[in-house]
C-alpha cells in the first residue's frame, strides 16, 4: 500500500484515473513526461503510454492510444497552444514526442500530455514545467546538473559475479523504490536543466538480464526511467542527453563486429527512447551546441557514430569525432564569445584513465592523437584562455584534472555509489599517465556516487561543484572571467 501511495504523489494522481468508457483497459503514462533539447525558442516534448501505472515484473508494457500536448506561459493553461494529435504505436514503443517551437526566450512554459485510447476519450496529466534559454542576450545565473553511470542493476541488485547479481552494495534505504537518491538531491536544488553524458542504462549488465534485442533495449530505459524520482525530476528539471557505449552496444564498443546488438540498432533505440533530435528530421545531428545566455555556452558530443574501429592503429586516420564533427567543433568553438565555452564529451580526454582501455582520447592505443591535436589546436587559438573547459563523464570517480597544455576537466562520477570506484591518480603505473604530467585538483579518496553541479552566475562566475548521491558538498572550483 505504501509502494502503491509513493507512486501516486509522485505521478500526479494521474495514474489513479480510468476511462469511463474504457474503465477494463486503462491508459496511464508511468514514465511521466519529459522536456528535451530545449533552446531559445523551441524543445521537445516526449511521453509514453503504458497499460500500467507502475512496473509489471521487469518491465513497463506499453499500450496504443493517442495523445498531444498542451502548452502555455500560464499555469492554468490560458491562452494555451495544442499539438497535433499523436499516435502511440508499438512500431516506436508507444512512445509520442514532437518538437514545438515559436517559443519566446527565458520564459517559463507549463505543459501537460492529454492521452486516452481515442481522441474522444482523453484526460489531462499533471503539469509539467521548462524554462527556455535566455539565449546571447541574456545574463541572469544558470545552473546545471552532469551525469553518468545510471546503472539501475547495481543500485538494486548489486554487483555481477558469474553473470549473477549477488546483492552486494546494492541500495538498501527504505526508499529505493523511489529510485536514485542524488536525483532527489538535484531536485532540492532546482537546476535549470540536466545533462545525461551517457551510460545512462546499461544493456552489458553482465547478468541474465543483459540486453541484445530491441524488447530487451527498451526495457532497461523503462525500468529505469519509471522510477518516481526521475518522473519528478524531469517534471520540471528539462534534459539534454548523450550516448557511451554501454546504452550503445557494450563496454568500450565501437561500430565493428557482429556482436549483438548492432551499432545501428544502438544508434536507433538512443533516438528513439529519449528527446534527443526532432522525430520529424531523421538526419539530425545528435552533436549540437546551445547558447545558454551571454556567459555560456555549451556543446555536446557524439562519441560513437562516427569512430574509426578502436584496435586500429593511432594515427592521422582514426578518428573517434569524424572529420565533420571535428570541422563543426573548431567552426563553433571559434565564432563563440561566451566567456564560458563548455564541451561536455561522454568520455573523458584528460584522465587520468586506466593503461589497458583503449576507446577514449586519454588511451595510449585508442584515440590519443586526435585528443592531443585538438588540444593543439585550442592552444592556438587560445580558447584555454577564454573560457573553454571539459566536463566528461564515462569515468566512475569524480575529479578535476589539469593536462599539462593547462586545459582543464572535470569528471562527473558514476550517479549511485554502487557504481562508483576509485580512480587512476597521476604517476600511477596502470594509468595513462604513468609519468605524473597530469596535475590532479581534486580526486575522491572514497569511492561514492554524485554527480557535478555547473553555475554561472550574472556576474559570470563560474562554480564547478561535486555531490555525492546525497547531496553532501565534496569539492569546490571556482572560475572568474
Amino acid at each position: 500500500m505504501r509502494k502503491a501511495l509513493i507512486l501516486v504523489l509522485a505521478l500526479g494522481g494521474a495514474a489513479l484515473s480510468t476511462h469511463s468508457s474504457h474503465a477494463a483497459q486503462p491508459i496511464f503514462h508511468a514514465q511521466g513526461e519529459m522536456a528535451g533539447e530545449v533552446d531559445t525558442t523551441s524543445a521537445i516534448l516526449q511521453s509514453r503510454l503504458t497499460a500500467s501505472d507502475a512496473k509489471v515484473g521487469r518491465d513497463v508494457p506499453g499500450a496504443a492510444g493517442v495523445a498531444r500536448f498542451e502548452f502555455s506561459k500560464n499555469g492554468d493553461f490560458r491562452n494555451s497552444r495544442k499539438t497535433p494529435w499523436l499516435k502511440a504505436e508499438a512500431a516506436h514503443d508507444f512512445i509520442v514526442k514532437v518538437k514545438i517551437t515559436g517559443l519566446t526566450p527565458a520564459t517559463h512554459y507549463h505543459y501537460r500530455l492529454i492521452f486516452g485510447a481515442s481522441k474522444g476519450a482523453t484526460r489531462n496529466g499533471p503539469t509539467c514545467a521548462f524554462k527556455t534559454l535566455q539565449g546571447r542576450e541574456g545574463a541572469g545565473q544558470v545552473s546545471f546538473v552532469v551525469v553518468t553511470g545510471m546503472n539501475y542493476m547495481s543500485f538494486h541488485h548489486g554487483t555481477p559475479r558469474n553473470r549473477k547479481r549477488t546483492g552486494n552494495r546494492a541500495y538498501t534505504g527504505p526508499d529505493r523504490e523511489l529510485g536514485f537518491p542524488a536525483l532527489a538531491a538535484m531536485l532540492t536544488m532546482k537546476p535549470d536543466f540536466f545533462v545525461g553524458t551517457g551510460d545512462n542504462v546499461y544493456y552489458d549488465s553482465h547478468d541474465e538480464w543483459e540486453a541484445t534485442t530491441i524488447a530487451g533495449m527498451r526495457q532497461k530505459w523503462h525500468q529505469q526511467l519509471v522510477q518516481p524520482r526521475f518522473v519528478e525530476l524531469f517534471r520540471s528539471v528539462p534534459t539534454y542527453w548523450e550516448k557511451d557505449d554501454h546504452d550503445h552496444r557494450y563496454n568500450d564498443c565501437d561500430r565493428a563486429g557482429n556482436r549483438p546488438p548492432s551499432s545501428d540498432l544502438g544508434i536507433r533505440i538512443f533516438r528513439e527512447q529519449v528527446p534527443v533530435v526532432d522525430p520529424a528530421d531523421p538526419d539530425a545531428k545528435t552533436y549540437r551546441t546551445f547558447r545558454i545566455n551571454k556567459h555560456l555556452q555549451i556543446w555536446l558530443v557524439e562519441g560513437r557514430d562516427y569512430r574509426s574501429p578502436n584496435k586500429m592503429e593511432d594515427g592521422p586516420d582514426k578518428t573517434l569525432w569524424g572529420a565533420e564533427q571535428i570541422a563543426w567543433l573548431k567552426r563553433t568553438l571559434t565564432a563563440s564569445d561566451a566567456a564560458y565555452k563548455i564541451l561536455i564529451s561522454p568520455t573523458p580526454m584528460v584522465g587520468p584513465d586506466d593503461a589497458y582501455k583503449i576507446d577514449n582520447h586519454t588511451n595510449h592505443k585508442g584515440f590519443r592523437r586526435e585528443g592531443r591535436a585538438f588540444f593543439e589546436w585550442i592552444k592556438e587559438q587560445k580558447l584555454d584562455q577564454k573560457g573553454f573547459y571539459l566536463i566528461c563523464g564515462d569515468r566512475h570517480w569524480q575529479y578535476h584534472s589539469i593536462d599539462p597544455t593547462g586545459i582543464e576537466e572535470f569528471s562527473s562520477g558514476a550517479l549511485v555509489d554502487a557504481n562508483s570506484r576509485l580512480g587512476r591518480n597521476p604517476g600511477d603505473p596502470k594509468s595513462t599517465d604513468p609519468k605524473a604530467a597530469i596535475r590532479q585538483a581534486y580526486t575522491q579518496s572514497e569511492p561514492s556516487g554524485g554527480f557535478l553541479k555547473v553555475t554561472v552566475t550574472e556576474n559570470a562566475e563560474a562554480r564547478f561543484e561535486f555531490f555525492d548521491e546525497k547531496g553532501r558538498r565534496l569539492y569546490r572550483n571556482v572560475k572568474r572571467r
